[in-house]
């Protein structure tokens, strides 16, 4: 029902010179490496790909990451409106 959703959150990128990045909200940091950050946010899966890449800091409390590095794409998971479901990012890929 209706009466049953919650509120979305708000989500927020933030890049400065494609290098130094705060992104909010973040329900969880899936993975990373120097070449890719994979972030659970309130808009879906975003994935994060560049070179030299670091989660700087991390505040679960605010759902807030801090990354560095060069950042060269980001990518957003679709969400299948009719079963609600994430499409997960491999999926996409290699449609």
């Amino acid at each position: 029902m209706i009466e049953d959703r919650q509120p979305m959150k708000t989500h927020k990128v933030s890049l400065l010179n494609r290098s130094l990045g705060v992104i909010t909200g973040v329900r969880d940091v899936v993975s990373f490496d120097l070449n890719e950050i994979i972030l659970d946010t309130e808009q879906g899966l975003l994935m994060i790909k560049g070179t030299n890449l670091h989660v700087k800091r991390l505040l679960v409390e605010k759902g807030e990451v801090e990354i560095d590095g060069k950042v060269e794409s980001f990518l957003y998971s679709n969400v299948d409106e009719s079963s609600g479901r994430k499409e997960g990012i491999l999926g996409r890929l290699f449609k």
